[in-house]
This record gives C-alpha cells, structure tokens and sequence, in this order.
C-alpha cells in the first residue's frame, strides 16, 4: 500500500456508517473493547464514537504497554538508573510514568541520574559502544511488537562480546491479558460482545493465537488497522457476527497481517526470550504466563541478574483510577483526577502518559460525550 488517502475516504465512511445503521438492531446492545492503545487513539482522533449508534458502545481495553507496567516495575527501573556508573535508556512515554511517591526516571535525571531517551533499541546498542566505561541498561517495554528489536539487540550485543549492554525486560503477551478480562480478574467489566484485535501485533503473531480465545469465549475478534475506515470495518464485522450468533477470528487487517504472522520474529523472539511463570499487570494484577524473560544463554545481558537493586514497595495513588480503565470498568472521565489535576503534561496516572493511554486519548480529542 502507497497511500493512506483510501482509509480516510469521507464518502467510504459515510457509507460504512450507513451499513453499520442498517445492521444494528435496534432491540439489542453492542459492547466491544479496542484491546489496543492505537486503537483507542485512532477512535477518538476521528470522533468514531460519537457517529456510531447510540446502542453501539467502546470499552478501552489494556492495550497500552506503557500503562500496564505496575509501578514496582518502574521503581526497579529508577533503581538500576540510580546505580553508579549506569546509562539506563527507554523510549521517551517510559521516561514520564511516575513511581513510587510521584517519582520518574526524568525526574530521577533531574537528580543526577544518566537516563537517556532512545528512538530504538540499537540505539542503546550504540551507546554501549561509545561508552565501554559505562554499563548501558535498556528499559525493554511493550507487547509482541517491540520484542523482536529487543531480541535482535541481544543477539548483537552478544556477537559483539559487548560486556556492559543489558536488558531489564519486561515484554508481555497480548492472549494472557485477553484471557483475563474475559475472565473477570480481577473484577472486569461483564458483558463483551466482542473484541477488536490489535494490528501491530498481529502482524507478528498473527491471528491464530486469538482463535482459541474466541472459541473459549464464543466471542467474535474481528483483527483491525489503525486508520478510520479499517475501524469502521471491523466493528461493521463484529456486529454482523454477533447478529448471526458467530464467534470467529475475522482479519480486517490483510494488507499487513497474515494468519500465521511473522515467522521469521518469531524465532528470534524464541531463540533469546522465554515465557515468565508469573508476571504483574497493572490493573491486571499478576497473571500466569503472559510476559517473557531472558533465556539463560543470555544472562551476561539480564540486567535482573547482573544488578541487584532492594526495591521498597510503594502504594499506587488511591485517587488514581487508572487501573479500573485498564480493565474496561471505567471511563476516564470517571476519574475525579482526570483533566485536573491530570494532563498530559502533568500525569498523575500511567493511562495519562502515553499517546496510547485511554486517558491520554480522551484528553487530546475530549468532548462532552
């Protein structure tokens, strides 16, 4: 594809909007969560919201991966920045989320921390390279998207011999925090109709993984892309499937997902990277099997392994509602923090941090419905 213009064809999408009219009944109520952050973003940067019918509703699932990271993990990171002799690096919404007592990593930078803001991985890479007197510690996030960089990276710095690059890890997995909400842990929101599937990560796990979801669940996921006319699409799809009682994975998304994924990502991912027992969510709390740790082959580059650091236990901000949004609960604007005296430029909440935060979102692009 060359252009994005087709995607957000005005005439297409009134045209979209009318079938998807035509095929609601007016008798029944549709609920289906965006899992991804983009998503949420997407929705309301093009006001989509507001044009579907009044019995169509959006539900923010936990698709930012920047929100979901539990402040211990964060306090962790501040911790190892804090270390001397250390350039710990992560991408630029990381650097914002705030810890334990209103603490971040640019704020331990203001007080004297080497914390570095990278576009890329190999960046990290780079540094390693330039500063052999420093240990170089990449503040790995994100879901299946983001993992293959991390895992090339690792490759590398060992090829390299490169002693002092590291990662702290802390790569999760989309099905597992699927899986949860569905569930209801802890106390999700009920009621889903459907789920629209995240497109980033899609194109490198496909959509098989979703296909037992949607069986377990008999929940349709319709897989969709990031421009208005792809959303428009998919929810036209799920409300179709659940209007005829299916419960299948359908990809909207086919100019940039395949069933089986990226093969390739794939293996590097498994090569250097493998399943956690046990990890925490914010919001989520800790579930089984849904993030990744470094394979012991690679543990010289484990920055969990080579920095020990005692991390005392902070208290998430009891006024903050973040979590509750995280599992589709509550609406941002259910928070009594939200807009003042949170904002983007002053976060009190990870769900305010990032462009693909829920809270974000509805900040940037707010309205009165």
């Amino acid at each position: 594809m060359n252009y994005l213009d087709e995607f957000r064809d005005g005439a297409l999408g009134q045209k979209l909007l009318h079938r998807i009219q035509q095929a609601v009944r007016p008798e029944k109520s549709y609920r289906f969560m965006e899992f991804c952050g983009g998503h949420t973003h997407a929705l309301f940067r093009y006001g989509i919201p507001d044009l579907l019918p009044a019995n169509v509703s959006m539900i923010h699932g936990p698709g930012c991966p920047v929100c979901v990271l539990p402040m211990a993990r964060v306090d962790q990171a501040i911790a190892l920045a804090r270390l001397p002799g250390v350039i710990l690096c992560s991408y630029g919404d990381m650097l914002r989320v705030p810890g334990a007592r209103g603490v971040s990593l640019l704020k331990a930078r203001a007080e004297g921390a080497d914390v570095r803001m990278v576009y890329a991985v190999s960046d990290a890479v780079a540094l390693a390279q330039q500063f052999p007197d420093r240990d170089v510690i990449f503040f790995a996030i994100g879901f299946e998207t983001t993992t293959p960089p991390t895992a090339l990276a690792l490759q590398q710095a060992r090829a390299l011999g490169l002693t002092n690059f590291s990662v702290f890890c802390n790569h999760v997995l989309t099905p597992p925090a699927m899986e949860a909400i569905l569930s209801g842990i802890p106390a999700a929101e009920p009621g889903l109709d459907g789920l629209v599937g995240p497109a980033h990560v899609s194109t490198v796990v496909g959509t098989a993984p979703y296909v037992p979801i949607a069986q377990r669940w008999h929940l349709p996921i319709v897989v969709a892309g990031f421009e208005p006319l792809d959303v428009l699409q998919a929810l036209l799809q799920l409300i179709i499937q659940v209007n005829e009682g299916r419960a299948e994975v359908e990809n909207q998304y086919t100019r940039a997902v395949r069933p089986n994924g990226n093969p390739k990502a794939q293996q590097v991912v498994n090569e250097v990277f493998e399943i956690r027992s046990q990890f925490e969510w914010r919001g989520l709390g800790g579930l089984a099997d849904s993030a990744l740790k470094i394979r012991d082959i690679f543990s010289p580059w484990d920055a969990e392994k080579r920095f020990k650091t005692t991390i005392p236990r902070g208290k998430e901000n009891p006024a903050c509602d973040c979590p509750d949004v995280l599992r589709g609960m509550k609406s941002p604007k259910d928070c009594k923090l939200f807009g003042a005296p949170c904002t983007p430029d002053h976060p009190m909440g990870a769900c305010m941090v990032s462009s693909e935060g829920a809270c974000a979102a509805h900040y940037r692009y707010r309205s009165e419905t």
